[in-house]
């Protein structure tokens, strides 16, 4: 009797065991691959990707994990990125999507100079436009999760600028192909490079100057490598934009309702949070600018008013580059401005 005692509680242990371990398997049936350039202390890892990644994790009830990988760890380079998640080196990927110049030129709208003015209806045109004119077309090999903008672009410079003429000559880098035509078209230099490798360049005297917004200086340390920035009054010199992409046939294999826990944290909400969150970062990185004693110009309207003169031919020059590959860029420039408007009101 004690043998049979004992060979039934070895079984209901063994039992017992299994059904643990089964469910610890239900528990965490998708790991995800998240890869994306900036350090994890960054303001786009810490406060929009992690928090965003946290909660599929916690509305899959842990059957969704997704793994952080910052810095490129994955290895590859930045301009890499959206086809690692093509390829499926990475399972989801968050990127600048003029690292590949010219491959997706219906979000360049978004990056023409002065067009937008606030990155939260900005990003919030943008996902629309992407919907209508881009899910199908260009990004036709990966699934958008989110598209944005970050706030202002300005200039940061180891020598004061304030007028279009201060520009010619400056080696600058330029953050994707739209905002290297603008700098091309104020007369400088630009040096093309992802903004991971912007603080080694101003340490070493590649460029003199930089385009970023103030949300990303902190982690690049910008306010240490320059003295000044420049300022504009009245939308942003210019704008870059961004997708969080997941590889098709990952998304396509999990099943029903896991796929509704990534949708419903993908979209216009999540755009515009990446938007917003980056847009609000901006102040207290001016504010470590300020804290240092750097010279901070904010150009008057009447000053931003020469720049603007001046950025003008960029306009038709992309118009003129979106006719050759079969796109009405006069009609995107317009349905992007009246989506902003109806997204400010």
């Amino acid at each position: 009797m004690t043998k049979r005692r004992n060979f039934l509680g070895l079984a209901a242990g063994t039992a017992l065991a299994m059904t643990l371990g089964a469910g610890a398997a239900v528990a965490q049936e998708v790991t995800l691959r998240l890869h994306q350039f900036l350090p994890a202390q960054a303001v786009v890892p810490a406060q929009v990707l992690d928090p965003w990644a946290d909660k599929i994790e916690a509305e899959s009830d842990g059957r969704i994990k997704i793994e952080r990988y910052p810095s490129m760890q994955l290895g590859g380079r930045p301009p890499e990125l959206i086809d690692q998640a093509i390829d499926g080196v990475a399972d989801i990927v968050w990127t600048v999507v003029g690292y590949t110049p010219g491959r997706f030129p219906s979000t360049e709208v978004f990056e023409l100079p002065f067009i937008t003015n606030g990155a939260e209806p900005a990003s919030r045109a943008l996902w629309d436009m992407f919907n209508e004119h881009m899910k199908d077309g260009e990004f036709s090999d990966v699934k958008i999760l989110g598209t944005w903008v970050h706030g202002p672009g300005l200039i940061h410079s180891k020598e004061p600028i304030l007028e279009p003429s201060d520009m010619n000559g400056v080696k600058i880098r330029g953050g994707s192909r739209v905002v290297n035509l603008l700098l091309n078209q104020l007369g400088a230099t630009p040096v093309g490079m992802p903004v991971p490798a912007v603080s080694e360049a101003l340490s070493k005297g590649v460029i003199d100057a930089t385009t970023v917004p103030w949300e990303v200086t902190s982690a690049l340390k910008v306010a240490e490598l320059v003295d000044n920035h420049t300022e504009f009054t009245g939308g942003a010199l210019y704008n870059i934009t961004f997708v969080v992409a997941m590889n098709k046939a990952k998304y396509d294999s999990l099943p029903d309702d896991l796929k509704a826990v990534i949708d419903a944290n993908s979209g216009a909400e999540f755009s515009a949070m990446g938007g917003r969150i980056m847009e609000e970062a901006d102040a207290p990185a001016r504010k470590l600018a300020e804290d240092r004693g750097n010279n901070i110009v904010t150009l008057d309207e009447e000053q931003t008013a020469a720049w603007r003169e001046a950025a003008q031919p960029v306009y038709a020059e992309w118009i003129a580059e979106m006719e050759k590959v079969g796109i009405d860029g006069q009609a995107r420039i317009d349905q992007a401005r009246a989506l902003m408007e109806k997204y400010s009101q």
